[in-house]
Order: C-alpha cells, then structure tokens, then sequence
C-alpha cells in the first residue's frame, strides 16, 4: 500500500478502482485528471460481475483502454498501486462489496455511492474501517475531490464547472458537508469569497456514514496545507455534537466556519423528514438552530442564516491572508479538455463531412423511415414486401400491381428443387456442420452468368435490340453473329413442348396487370425463331422477369429512360432472383439441419476418372 500522511487520503498519484459499468463517470474523472496535468490516469481499473475486457476511454485527446475485471480480487491483484475504491454497487450489494474491499491489503479508501444501504451494514463497515485505519465516504454520497489531484466519480459536475470554479489547482480550504447536493454549491461560494478549497468531501445524508464531520475536519487541521475549514451540517442526528466536543477540548483550533440546513423546520407544523435519511430532528437537540447555537458557543463562526455563510468566508479568508498564514496563489491556465465529438456536434461547435450518403431510410428519428415514409404507414397501408423493395430500391412508391408483381417474382423464384448449382451448395454446406448464414452465402456465390444472373443481362440485350429497331430476326443474327448467347433464352428441360408453368404465371400476370407489354410481346417474337430452330430455346423464368420488369417500369409513369438504363446496369434486377432464391437456400439448410444429415461425401460411381493419358485421348493436347 502507498504511504501518505493520515491526514491526506488522495494525491496526484492517487489511482481507484470503480466498481461498476460507469463509463460517464470514470471519463469525468480522467477528463479532471487532464485538467489537473496528471500524468497518469487516476482510474487504473473497473469492475463489472457480469463481463471483462477493457472500457474505451480518453484521456485529453488520446484514445486509451482500462481494463476491467470480473471481481475485487483479480483487480487489486494486478493494480497494487490503487487505494481508493469507488463503488457504484447498488444498495443490496454495496454491503459485501465495500466490506471485501476494506478486507484487501491495498484498498485504503472506499466511497459509496448507492443510497438505501441499511443501517446495520452502515454501522458495521464504519466499525470495520475503523478498526482496519481505513476510510469510508458515503453512503449515499456523491464523493469528493482533492483539488488539483483526484476526484472520485461525478463530484464537481461537468468539466466547465470544474474549470469556472478552478478546481483544478488547490486553494486553502477544507470542506466536509452532509449534502452531496450542495457540494458544488459550497465549491462555488469558496471560489467566490476565497483562493478555492483544497480537500472537498460529503459524508453521506445518511444517519450513519462511514466517516463523519468530525473525522475529516480533524484530518484538515493536521493538514498543513489547509488554513481554514468549512462544515455544512444538517437537519437531525447528534454528528455536529461530535464537532462542537472537538472545538471545546481544542482539537481544532484552525477557523471553522460552520452551518447546520434545516433552520426551516421550525415553521412547519409538525416533524419534517428532509431529502436524507438522517435529516430529520427528533428532539430539540437535532434541530438545526439548537446545533448552530452549539457550534457558536464552542467558538466555530456561524452565519446567521445561509445566505451569509460567504460572508463569512470571505472574514476568514482575508484576515488569515493579512496575517501571512495564507500566501497568494499563482494562477495556471489549464490546459484545454478536448470536448466529446458527440457533445460538440450537439452544440453545433463542429462540422464533419460525412463518409456516407443515404437516400433510402432513416433511422435516427423517432420512427424508422423507408424512402421518408413512416414504418408504421407502410404496415399501416399494408404495402407488402413488394412496396418495401420499390422504397428501398427505387426510392418510389409503385402502384399496387408492381409490389404484387415483384411479390410474383420472388415467390416464382424462391426455390428450383435440391439439383441446381446454388441449392446443392447450401446442402453441402449445412451438411458439413456451417451455420444458416454459412449455407446461404455459399449457395448465393453459384449465381451469376450461368445461374440466376441473366436477368439484367436479358434486360439489356432484348430493350437494346428492341429500341434501335431491329427485327427479332435481325437481333437473333447479330447475337449469332457476335457470337454471344441471348442471355434468358433457353432452358435445359422444359421446350415449346413441355411450357415452364412459371413463366406463364408471368406472363398471364402482366397481361392482364400491366399498362404495356412491348418487350415481352418482342421477345415473344424472338422465342418463335429460336424455337423453331430447337423446341428448348426457349424465352425461360430470367429472361421473362427481365423483359417483363423493364415493361413495368416504362408503362408505370415513375421512371426515366435513364434511370430504368442504370438500375439493370448496376445488376438490380438480378437482386430479385438473389432474394428470391434466398428463401429457397435457407428452406434446404434448415430441411438438413432437420434431418441432422451427415458430411456429404460425393459417389465414386459418379465421377469419370481419367489419367494424364486418357485425358489426352479425349480432349487432345501434348505437344
């Protein structure tokens, strides 16, 4: 354990332990630390039962980890140096967790925070801390600060405040009140009236705090460095008592300038309970005007009412300066705490430009937005999924038989039985253990040219062909004559002979649906000339969604020339037949997982094996 005065119980050297997840509170004490021109971080470690790991945190402008720990045990073993514990713990554990805390060899000092602690485990840890020469502040306190050099949790309050009140160098000082509430008020009145405190605490409003008035004003008169002391007292208990005893036996001797809240409660009446659990007067005795009396009879200077407790100060302060036991202190300018990125852009202190553009949803309202449209209005006007892929694909609003079409598609394209090269993949994946994810992205990477992604390409010959003028005769030469297969035209089993029932549910679709069919009544044309020329040449399922959506979108009034030309450039059309056939894949994934289907290992009857010779024999080759 590190060696300090009894009377200082944190230094510039002082490192805590915060128990709990208090990422807000452990940052305002590092970005104090930064004011302060420490050079370490006053927090060396957290806790939290339920994970570890490391809490991403600055300090100044540099980007820095803590580490934090399941339990007290694994955190004071690795940090030896840290004697303080701020123990966020709520009310039903900040018993066992400050009592294992003060039971450490290194842990001098505990703060607790949580409220509703009861009484008994107040009295015993007191007790404890006392018999072990160690400190508790609290409970149901908001901490502390030594100026200039620690600051335990939220004490203080933002970093202007901190800065405004020069909390960040030391004055002459020493404070100690109940109120945790009116610590930044009393930090403000010493600003006010004097050179600022040196050593802050609040004791906890609770009828049995870990450490009293009268401890922490017995350390200040010990404390060379503090000249003058202030005390808030309360309402209710006998712990001002305490005090008055200390000034009649002359244990302090420093000036004491001293309040006891609560002198309203004489206009009330009957008995009132304040904010605290121990502010409330249960005889006369407890009554602020009986303690204030007490304490200006044992030689400490009260106020006449709150409003003078400056005044007051400002005596004390000037007349210790004049007679020399106070030197004038040589201001600093602190240094500059970077301010949150979040806070800065709230303020409008900041602009950024932004890596990303997003056009089609929004979710940082309140409600979530498709294309500026409200996600309950698209339930609420059941739009399906058909009207969900025009917002977020197209940014419009389609009529009702375009979302029933593109709902068509998707249903027509959800699955084309276990053989083809996508779902065999899915198969094989989930049957070698992968996950649901794992089986689709393996069936998805099989879809392009020769599987599923002809669609675009269907798309762009057949609306190139068609516009320029050319005859289906013609358009099927110059294809022939390039070299290059009519993409959607073709199918391995079904013929003019044997219909593809899927495209004829499309096509009796848009028939009936659409506005305009001229391309699919130009590919049509096309299908008699290669049909004739082998019954399998089919216009097959992509080459009919192909055609059939670019008539959509010409007959449907909502899209340009242009904008129809760069959605099948950018391949968006075969996005119908990926999300379609998604189903599909993930449908044959979990059918597997179902059947708890083992490895699968291809039949060796199945593959056609051939040496280095008898392959030259069959494909040729050599030299």
């Amino acid at each position: 354990m590190r060696k300090l005065p009894d009377y200082e119980l944190f230094d510039r050297d002082t490192q805590a332990i915060v128990y709990g997840n208090q990422q807000r509170a452990v940052q305002r004490m590092l970005d104090y630390d930064y004011l302060c021109r420490r050079e370490k971080p006053s927090v060396a470690a957290v806790i939290d039962p339920t994970r570890e790991g490391y809490m991403k945190v600055f300090f100044g402008a540099k980007e820095i980890l803590i580490p934090i720990y399941r339990s007290i045990q694994d955190a004071v073993e690795r940090h030896p140096n840290a004697d303080v514990m701020v123990n966020f713990a709520s009310y039903r554990s900040a018993y066992p967790t400050t009592k294992e805390a003060l039971e450490t060899d290194t842990i001098r000092t505990v703060a607790v925070i949580a409220e509703g602690v009861p009484e008994r485990y107040e009295r015993e840890l007191a007790y404890l801390a006392k018999k072990k020469n160690k400190w508790i502040i609290g409970p149901a306190t908001v901490g502390g600060l030594k100026a200039g050099a620690f600051k335990i949790g939220n004490t203080g309050g933002a970093i202007d405040n901190l800065k405004s009140l020069k909390l960040y160098r030391p004055g002459s000082a020493g404070l100690v009140t109940v109120s945790g509430g009116m610590v930044n008020e009393m930090f403000n009145i010493l600003h006010q009236n004097s050179d600022g405190v040196y050593e802050g605490i609040a004791i906890g409003g609770d009828r049995y705090p870990g450490s009293t008035l009268v401890d922490h004003l017995l350390r200040y008169e010990k404390n060379p460095e503090i000249k003058f002391m202030v005390m808030l007292g309360e309402v209710g208990g006998t712990k001002e008592y305490e005090v008055v005893e200390a000034l009649e036996k002359g244990l302090i001797t420093k000036p004491l300038v001293a309040w006891v809240t609560g002198t309203c409660a004489k206009v009330f009446p009957g008995e009132v309970q304040f904010g605290h659990a121990g502010a409330r007067a249960g005889a006369e005795r407890e009554s602020a005007d009986a303690k204030n009396e007490a304490l200006r009879e044992a030689g400490a200077i009260v106020p006449n009412s709150f409003d003078e407790i400056g005044e007051k100060i400002k005596e004390v302060y000037l007349k210790l300066k004049k007679e020399g036991k106070i030197k004038e202190i040589k201001e600093i300018e602190p240094p500059v705490v970077p301010m949150d990125y979040d806070v800065a852009l709230k303020r409008g202190l900041i602009r950024k430009p932004t890596n990303f553009i997003c056009t089609i949803s929004n979710d940082r309202g309140e409600e979530l937005l498709y294309a500026g449209i409200p996600i309950s209005k698209v339930i609420e006007d059941d739009i399906g999924i058909g009207g969900v892929i025009g917002l977020l694909w197209f940014k419009k609003l389609l009529p009702d038989y375009a979302r029933k079409f593109i709902e068509l598609v998707l249903m027509i394209t959800a699955d084309h039985g276990p053989c083809v090269s996508g779902a065999h993949n899915a198969i094989i994946t989930a049957r070698a253990g992968k996950d649901i994810i794992d089986s689709l992205v393996s069936g998805l990477l099989t879809i392009g040219p020769r599987f599923g992604g002809a669609i675009s390409d269907a798309a762009k010959y057949f609306k190139d062909a068609y516009e320029r003028g050319l005859k289906p005769e013609e358009f099927v030469n110059e294809m022939k004559a390039k070299g290059i297969y009519i993409p959607g035209i073709g199918h391995r089993v079904k013929s003019i002979h044997n219909p593809d029932k899927r495209v004829e549910l499309l096509k009796k679709f848009a028939y009936k649906h659409f506005p305009g069919t001229d391309l699919l009544n130009y590919a049509l044309e096309v299908e008699k000339i290669t049909t004739a020329k082998r019954a399998n040449l089919i216009l097959n399922v992509d080459g009919c969604i192909g055609v059939l959506f670019v008539d959509l979108m010409k007959s449907c009034g909502l899209f340009t020339d242009k904008e129809i030309d760069e959605f099948i450039n950018m391949g968006g059309l075969n996005a119908l037949f990926v999300v379609g056939r998604s189903i599909g894949f993930i449908g044959h994934a979990l059918d597997q997982k179902r059947q708890k289907a083992r490895l699968y290992r291809h039949p060796y009857d199945d593959v056609l094996y051939l040496s280095p010779e008898e392959e030259k024999e069959y494909f040729g080759g050599g030299e």
